[in-house]
Formats: structure tokens, C-alpha cells, sequence
């Protein structure tokens, strides 16, 4: 019986991806069971293959990471979520907990601890970079302290652009990331706003002091 853990790898760069692959089947624990380009490649992907981890850029056409990781908590799937970024954000890493992720990993991470990360978010652990821990523990105090709603800065760009006129693909073009992205950042400022739509939330942004 072949007990290996099943893994798909979502990145648009075909070199990344062909390294975090050798990286992963040289421990011959973990098999690489798909490889995708785009965030709805790689939700198509989950849902077909059900691999163990799924090791997602952040920053990808289409759905970024934590939009992926979003949908696979909402339709509870089993597959276990690494996000992997360039940026050493402790915000962002915060965000893709927040939205179920198993884990963040640097994209400049080493074999080993590619691998180990892997094998920790299969067997339901948590996966942060120790250089990153103490930022997400100030996010979490931060957030446990406000009496309202925490604001992310993407969902405050958009809110931003939005107060400017600006439709979801000319948001999605100003800040170079796919339209179904931004829609998810819009859907999440409404759900904290309290309000259904641009306009609305433009008005309730300015009412609590969120717009210049």
C-alpha cells in the first residue's frame, strides 16, 4: 500500500515549480500528484485529485492563495492548504490562517523545511516560520483588542478605489491581480462594513472615518 502524501503545487513560474517537485519527491515520502497555474486551476484540482496538501503561491492569475484558501474552508474540503509568498508579511500570514490555511512558507525556504512543512500541515498542525511567529501573535492581540473590525490593507485599497469610481477590473488592473480576487476582498469589506454594495459601502467607509 502506498502510504505516500499526495501533493498538488500551484504557481505560475514552471521553475518554481519544478524545484518545490524535486524538493518534495527527494524525501520519497511525498508524491506530487498535480501541478497547477492559476488559483481556479489548482481549486479544480483539490476537488478532483483530494491530495493531502496542496502548496499554493500567493500571488497567482486568477484566484491569489488566500482566496483558494478560502473556498476550500467554505466547501470543507479535506485537503490541507501551505501558502507559499515572496513576502515576509506577518499580516498576510495572519490572513491565510484566518482563512483556514494550514500554513505559510517563504518561497525561498530550504528542502528540508519544505518538506517538514508539508508533513506538519498533513497532520493537522500549524506551519509558521519561526521569524514570522511574534508578528502574527501582535496581529492576533491586535485584533482581539479592537472593538470593531479589523481592516486589511487590500480591503482598504479597494475601499479606497471604490470612493474613486473605479470598477472591479480597473481596481483588479491598478493592482495587478485578477478580478475574481478583488471581488473576494469586496465581499469580505461588505461583510465588515455591514452593507451589500459599493456605494454602500463608499458611505459606510466615510461614516467611520475610513476614507481620507
Amino acid at each position: 500500500m502506498d502510504d505516500r502524501l499526495r501533493v498538488i503545487i500551484a504557481d505560475d513560474h514552471p521553475l518554481y515549480r519544478e524545484g518545490v517537485k524535486r524538493a518534495l519527491t527527494w524525501s520519497g515520502s511525498i508524491e506530487v500528484v498535480g501541478e497547477a497555474t492559476t488559483g481556479r486551476e489548482a481549486l479544480t484540482m483539490i476537488k478532483e485529485l483530494e491530495p493531502d496538501v496542496a502548496v499554493v503561491d500567493y500571488k497567482m492569475p486568477e484566484m491569489d492563495g488566500i482566496a483558494v484558501t478560502h473556498a476550500v474552508s467554505q466547501w470543507k474540503l479535506a485537503t490541507k492548504v501551505v501558502v507559499v509568498s515572496a513576502f515576509d508579511n506577518s499580516e498576510l500570514v495572519f490572513r491565510a490562517l484566518e482563512e483556514g490555511a494550514a500554513g505559510y512558507l517563504p518561497k525561498d525556504a530550504n528542502r528540508s523545511d519544505l518538506i517538514e512543512a508539508v508533513r506538519q500541515a498533513a497532520a493537522g498542525k500549524t506551519v509558521i516560520p519561526p521569524t514570522l511567529a511574534g508578528g502574527v501573535a501582535e496581529e492576533i492581540r491586535m485584533r482581539a483588542q479592537s472593538s470593531g473590525p479589523v481592516f486589511s490593507t487590500r480591503e482598504l485599497e479597494v475601499l479606497r478605489y471604490f470612493a474613486q469610481g473605479l470598477s472591479i477590473p480597473q481596481i483588479a488592473q491598478k493592482l495587478f491581480l485578477a478580478p475574481s480576487t478583488i471581488k473576494t476582498h469586496a465581499q469580505h469589506l461588505y461583510e465588515k462594513l455591514g452593507v451589500s454594495d459599493r456605494a454602500a459601502a463608499v458611505a459606510e467607509g466615510m461614516r467611520r472615518g475610513l476614507l481620507d
